[in-house]
């Protein structure tokens, strides 16, 4: 009887190199002579994937962003993972932004990627797992096909392939 190989697809983050990603960018902005004054605060929540900018002006909004964004590439966190939110206005006409931490693939981008799998005519099975997507086929060259199609999708999130059996 033939073996079944399989894979799963995940969007996961590490929490440890994001939080250390935050307190680099931090650092960078306390340092930055433009932004200094700013009083700029980021903080990461763990517990409900979030970060929470709180800055002087818009000009600060967007430094502090981009600093945030390289410490995020630098430590080999895709930057498809923050979902940024409209800024709001915070007291003392300051400005606050909210960027969601994607960490597991949603029902809807689950289904994007099945039925990306599916089209492809590829030998597979796909099937949703919670915030993952298990394929399974016969041949390991037809999982690698499915890696590189996923890889080469445009998709808003990033996957990572992980338990390759």
């Amino acid at each position: 009887m033939a073996q079944n190989h399989s894979f799963d697809i995940v969007s996961e983050i590490d929490f440890q190199e994001a939080d250390n990603a935050v307190n680099q960018a931090i650092k960078e902005i306390q340092q930055r002579y433009d932004l200094k004054d700013s009083n700029t605060q980021i903080e990461l929540n763990k517990k409900d994937k979030f970060i929470l900018i709180n800055t002087k002006d818009d000009y600060s909004r967007k430094a502090s962003i981009d600093i945030l964004e390289t410490k995020f590439i630098r430590r080999n966190i895709s930057i498809k993972a923050l979902k940024f939110e409209e800024p709001e206005t915070a007291g003392g006409g300051r400005l606050k932004q909210k960027i969601t931490l994607q960490s597991g693939i949603s029902k809807e981008n689950a289904k994007v990627v099945t039925k990306l799998i599916k089209d492809s005519k590829l030998k597979v099975s796909a099937q949703i797992q919670d915030e993952q997507v298990r394929v399974q086929a016969p041949k390991i060259d037809d999982l690698q096909a499915v890696i590189q199609l996923i890889r080469e999708a445009e998709l808003d999130f990033p996957a990572q392939f992980v338990n390759m059996k």
